[in-house]
């Protein structure tokens, strides 16, 4: 291109310079292997007014094409194994394995009595302790879950809702003993609770004391943790439940836009803590549609926050998120299949522009990742990063026109989703009389319509069946260690000041009963070793809980 148009070489001068500066590690030629170079953004001959606002440059409004104008060829996406079993210990094994692996960011599963604030020697917790994630009962716990692992240079993903702030408040209680201030930590705490209501079931409180919590997590963050995202907003649960890609662009926007005007009603400033929302997506196996399904995202959400909520800065307006694959996608039959679905669900991923991505490991339709099977689901990643060559190009799918024709339509067909509910008067409201979850039951309901008559294929599920009689090796937790967590969890309480515990709860629920905010209260109660349960119940004694 020889004369090119003054807004590419504005780009090209301006942020792309800046971004390579920011980013040296992977400023190398990207060449092809025959020889050549691989140009780093391509671009039509002609660029109109129209091409400028629906797809842009990297880096700029709309996001289009990705929220950093070097994309992976500046930096990789962060590679992130969600890992979490048993004990605090067995899963300080696990992280630190998959951390000597190359892993470059933690991400924490949470047992079901910690999802849904229990101790472990909790009747409702009987059962469940370290089943699905690892048992947190108090900050004793926490410490050994990220022993030896230096939080002031790894970034965490904790997948936690409603007991987010205590969960965040025993992380930063763990880096101040390792010396580390809030202002350095780094990593996202998920705090979506609205997607709870419809599609997950990890409730505790009602709508509103819920997103007063959520709301006291951004105030928080803004003044002590800037560096840390207060929020994951998820669409990967409501996919998971049966939504189709433009309802999981749909309800997870239109959430986000509740916990925007949220925080703007509780008087917290736009410009600081939009740049700190973060967003979660499901990678499915339909390629093509899920790569326009990230791109339609991105630039919906940019447009929803400078026309509705009048956002000025770029990193108010830009959505950055993570990927899991899809775990509803993995069988039992074939499991080996699996491999092939994530690696295409990892590729959408990372060619519709991921910030940082959880493979799944071929074996979770049968249990627990095992060691072996989640490092081919690491090594998944890598290869993908290193061999395929999609991340020495930014956004390389882009001008495609079936991408873009996929990523008008994704968009278009969300927008009108999102003005159904507000006319409906917002989200907790459509929670309230359950539109949302009528809308993805029935979208559920006609794909498994589809694959029972075949019109859909599952391959070896319901065509191309094999009859299978090898033993898949299954990771299994081992029942004595829920007991063994009951002892611990005793333990605690017997050697804590008792005093300072008491005098901590009842300030609490002191500040829980007034509008004061309520992290300071639960730094406190977590630093004194009270346990999540108490926490908790104190908070369900003032709150209530959600039925």
């Amino acid at each position: 291109m020889t004369d090119k148009h003054p807004a590419l070489r504005d780009w090209e001068e301006g942020e792309l310079k800046k971004a390579l500066t920011r980013s040296p590690e992977r400023q190398k030629q990207f060449t092809r292997p025959g020889g050549g170079e691989i140009p780093r953004l391509a671009m039509p001959a002609a660029i109109s007014d129209e091409y400028l606002e629906n797809i842009g440059f990297p880096g700029r409004y709309p996001f289009t094409r990705g929220v950093q104008p070097t994309m992976y060829r500046g930096r990789l996406w962060t590679m992130r194994q969600y890992a979490g079993f048993s004990t605090a210990s067995e899963s300080n094994r696990r992280y630190r394995y998959l951390l000597d692996q190359g892993q470059t960011g933690l991400s924490v599963a949470f047992d079901l009595p910690t999802q849904i604030g229990y101790d472990s020697d909790h009747p409702m917790s009987r059962g469940e302790v370290g089943r699905v994630g690892v048992a947190i009962d108090s900050l004793a716990d926490m410490e050994t879950l990220f022993e030896h692992i230096p939080l002031g240079k790894i970034s965490t993903s904790m997948t936690i809702n409603a007991p987010a702030m205590i969960l965040l408040a025993m992380y930063a209680a763990v880096a101040e003993k390792q010396g580390v201030g809030p202002e350095r930590l780094q990593g996202t705490i998920q705090n979506d609770i609205l997607k709870e209501y419809v599609a997950r079931g990890t409730y505790i409180f009602p709508p509103r004391p819920s997103l007063r919590l959520i709301t006291d997590i951004f105030r928080w963050c803004a003044a002590h943790a800037p560096q840390f995202n207060t929020i994951s907003i998820s669409g990967y649960h409501i996919r998971e439940a049966g939504a189709t890609a433009a309802q999981e662009i749909a309800f997870t926007l239109a959430n986000g836009i509740t916990y925007v005007q949220t925080a703007l009603d509780a008087g917290l400033e736009l410009e600081v803590f939009a740049r700190r929302l973060a967003f979660f997506f499901n990678a499915s196996s339909n390629l093509l549609e899920e790569v326009a399904k990230f791109r339609a995202a991105r630039r919906l959400w940019a447009r929803i926050m400078r026309e509705r909520f009048a956002a000025q800065s770029p990193a108010a307006r830009m959505l950055r998120f993570h990927t899991q694959t899809a775990g509803s996608s993995l069988t039992a039959q074939q499991i080996d299949n699996n491999i092939v679905r994530v690696t295409i669900q990892a590729l959408a991923a990372v060619l519709g522009g991921t910030q940082s991505l959880h493979t799944n490991s071929r074996d979770e339709a049968l249990g627990l990742p095992t060691e072996e099977a989640v490092r081919t689901a690491l090594r998944t990643q890598q290869i993908i990063a290193c061999e395929s060559g999609v991340a020495d190009s930014v956004d390389p799918l882009a001008g495609s026109y079936y991408i873009e024709q996929l990523t008008d339509s994704l968009e278009a067909e969300a927008r009108a989703l999102i003005d159904r509910i507000d006319e409906a008067g917002g989200v907790v409201a459509c929670i309230e009389d359950g539109f949302i979850q009528g809308q993805i039951e029935e979208a559920s309901y006609r794909y498994q319509q589809e694959i029972e008559t075949g019109e859909r294929i599952i391959v070896g599920v319901n065509d191309y069946q094999v009859a299978e009689e090898r033993s898949v090796p299954v990771l299994r937790v081992d029942p004595a260690q829920e007991e063994a967590q009951r002892r611990r969890l005793a333990e605690v309480r017997a050697g804590r000041d008792q005093e300072r515990t008491a005098r901590a709860l009842a300030e609490l629920e002191s500040a829980a009963r007034t509008e004061a905010p309520l992290m300071e209260p639960v730094l406190a109660a977590v630093r004194g070793y009270c346990t999540l349960g108490e926490i908790c119940g104190v908070l369900r004694k003032v709150f209530g809980e959600y039925r």
